[in-house]
């Protein structure tokens, strides 16, 4: 071995000390043998191994990491493709991340040898995957990948009822009515969650295809905070056809208010929060247009409305200017509300009306003092009016936001 000399003093002082008999070659030998006993073989010479077993192995791991999308790959399916495996190891963490940092969960199963998400990817997003697995002697494997979601061509949304932050009364099931059929109601439920503080079980259930309401068995508590999650965003409706929703809302539940009308007696006693606080007289259907009855929710309130017979099937037997104080209880054309046109004689002695409960009122809502002024100005969305001893049928559960008259096991009895 040479030394070559350097420019400056050092290349001085390194000549003269090869003239010397070479003692700086033989000290530049030294660093060479402490550098090598200092790199973990310990002596062993192999360059493999544990050495001593008190060094750092040097050994790749057997672990093989895989993961499903590759690399780069683009138009990924929101649901089964992705997956990561281990093979000649085990997974010991793995995480996934959309762009904004959100993370994806999921379970390591199979003894450590797979890890998928727990639920769908949303569509058009970009995610990233970092796995580890180690082999049977602790040695770790690492893979990064990343991959983007497919934008959908054909979409649906669910439009809820009640809105965000609104406080209702206790009998307002939450309902949604989605853009488009669904043929796959089980991967739609399992994107929605309904939960409620203080808890209580809640269970959905399906009206046709476009709509899907949840209820506790019995009325809400007063005080009751429901929550909705809606993870819709890449979950495959129908064929073709995917969510684009991805949000929380929630709901109140308020004092509770529930009013029973009786149509044979025409009087609707209002009790609120268990205490009976008014009897009114009504006038509710006649005998050749009956009153439906059963529980009914209030679901819409209009100040002063107008009433046409045509739109529920009547042709042209009524139609009503600035009809006060209107409050739906059914989609099909159900409502309490003011009456005007009706003798202040009629309320609490005859039914004259076409199906609706009526209040004595007047007209426009200009009187604040009338019956009907009072249970509009304390009546909220969500309040419940019970009719009872109406000659006619009970209202169907989906005929407005009835969900009451169906009995509780056939509510959540599997559809």
């Amino acid at each position: 071995m040479d030394v070559q000399p350097v420019s400056g003093p050092l290349g001085r002082r390194s000549r003269r000390g090869r003239r010397r008999g070479g003692s700086l070659v033989a000290l530049a030998a030294g660093v060479l043998l402490t550098a090598t006993a200092c790199g973990g073989n310990g002596g062993s010479g192999s360059g493999e191994g544990k050495g001593d077993g008190k060094g750092v192995d040097t050994k790749a791991s057997q672990a093989v990491v895989e993961i499903t999308p590759k690399d780069g790959t683009a138009d990924v399916v929101t649901t089964g493709a992705l997956k990561v495996t281990a093979g000649k190891g085990k997974l010991t963490s793995v995480k996934v991340a959309d762009s904004k940092g959100n993370p994806v969960d999921g379970k390591i199963s199979d003894g450590g040898s797979i890890w998928q998400p727990d639920a769908h990817l949303s569509s058009a997003t970009e995610y990233t995957v970092d796995a580890v697995a180690e082999d049977s002697e602790g040695r770790e494997s690492a893979k990064h990948a990343t991959f983007k979601t497919f934008v959908p061509k054909n979409t649906f949304i669910g439009y809820f009822t009640p809105e965000n932050g609104q406080t209702v009364g206790v009998g307002m099931p939450l309902s949604i009515r989605f853009s488009r059929g669904i043929t796959d109601p089980e991967a739609v439920e399992q994107a929605i969650k309904v939960t409620a503080e203080p808890s209580v079980p809640i269970e959905g259930h399906w009206f046709g295809n476009d709509r899907l309401d949840f209820r506790p068995e019995k009325y809400w508590a007063k005080g009751t905070k429901v929550t909705l999650s809606l993870n819709l965003d890449g979950v495959e409706g129908r064929p073709g056809v995917y969510g684009k929703q991805a949000k929380e809302v929630a709901f109140t539940i308020g004092r509770s208010q529930v009013s029973t009308v009786d149509a044979k007696k025409k009087t609707m006693t209002v009790v609120r929060d268990g205490k009976a606080i008014k009897t009114i007289p009504i006038t509710s259907g006649a005998p050749a247009t009956t009153t439906y009855n059963g529980q009914m929710v209030i679901s819409e309130k209009h100040k002063v409305t107008r009433m046409n017979g045509d739109t529920v099937g009547f042709g042209g037997e009524y139609d009503i200017k600035d009809v006060p104080h209107a409050m739906r209880l059914s989609t099909s054309g159900t409502f309490i509300h003011g009456n005007y046109w009706a003798g202040s004689w009629t309320f609490g002695r005859a039914n004259v009306s076409h199906g609706c409960v009526g209040l004595e009122d007047s007209r426009g809502a200009r009187n604040k003092g009338t019956p009907a002024a009072w249970f509009y100005d304390r009546s909220i969305i969500g309040d419940v009016v019970i009719v009872k001893n109406s000659k006619d049928k009970q209202i169907k559960p989906d005929n407005g936001l009835n969900a009451w008259n169906m009995d509780w096991d056939e509510w959540k009895a599997p559809q």
